[in-house]
């Protein structure tokens, strides 16, 4: 992530251990402020520029490179007009939404940490979050079905309320794949108040989802769909599912 605005890359310099690759990516790669990010294996290093999506949704990708622009706004408290939030959709899945949302992500990550060095201030450790709205589900299931083992539901309440803590705070969110699958009123009540904390606190959020803006509230309900709507730019990805292509 840090190669293409590091003077140092592919220098001498670059052979050694990097403080600053370590910040973000950790020792092992698997760590630093991607990990506590939750972001993807996958897309751990993943950047617009070298988004695989990117050929195929040229249009959107411009108006993206013109969105990351405004990223410098998180340094500034002051500022009354803050970074807005993005829906990515597509009617097909595997357009490249959750790979473009993750790679905004780790362009967030990457202004937050240069510009903190810039200002000679302490990075955030914890500047972004990806939040799969689906594994999430998933967890919330598991501790709400009836003669669910003690192992299996205590793990899964403490992910699922972990997440929902950074999520309603975090700097910058992802929330990928939005409405997915049917969800109960419980768990619509609690992804709501995720998103009206984010809401009210004008704290940038990046939705994926293969269900239109204008049809959320049918999903869900009327307010958090215009929650959602909020400051909201909907992009739409168009084509035909590209996974598997990425490593053919």
């Amino acid at each position: 992530m840090l190669r293409d605005p590091c003077s140092a890359a592919d220098t001498e310099a670059c052979s050694r251990i990097c403080p600053s690759y370590i910040a973000l990516h950790g020792l092992n790669g698997a760590g630093g402020r991607v990990g506590a990010a939750n972001v993807p294996t996958a897309y751990n290093t993943l950047t617009l520029a070298k988004n695989p999506a990117r050929e195929s949704q040229l249009t959107v990708f411009v108006a993206l490179e013109e969105y990351v622009a405004t990223f410098t706004r998180q340094f500034d408290s002051g500022s009354s007009v803050p970074v807005k939030s993005l829906y990515l959709y597509s009617a097909t899945p595997g357009t490249g939404k959750t790979t473009t949302a993750a790679a905004l992500l780790n362009e967030w990550l990457t202004v937050n940490y240069i510009g903190s060095l810039q200002r000679n201030r302490q990075a955030d450790e914890r500047p972004a979050y990806f939040l799969d709205v689906n594994a999430w589900q998933t967890d919330y299931n598991a501790f709400n079905r009836p003669r669910v083992p003690d192992e299996i539901a205590a793990p899964a309440a403490a992910r699922y309320y972990a997440a929902q803590r950074i999520a309603q705070t975090v700097p910058f969110l992802v929330a990928d794949d939005l409405g997915v699958r049917d969800a109960s009123e419980a768990f619509r009540a609690d992804l709501h108040t995720v998103i009206n904390a984010r809401v009210a606190a004008e704290l940038p959020t990046v939705y994926t989802s293969n269900i239109p803006l204008a049809e959320l509230g049918s999903l869900f309900d009327r307010r958090l769909a215009d929650r959602v709507r909020d400051l909201c730019v909907e992009f739409t990805f168009v084509g035909e599912s590209k996974r598997g292509l990425r490593n053919a």
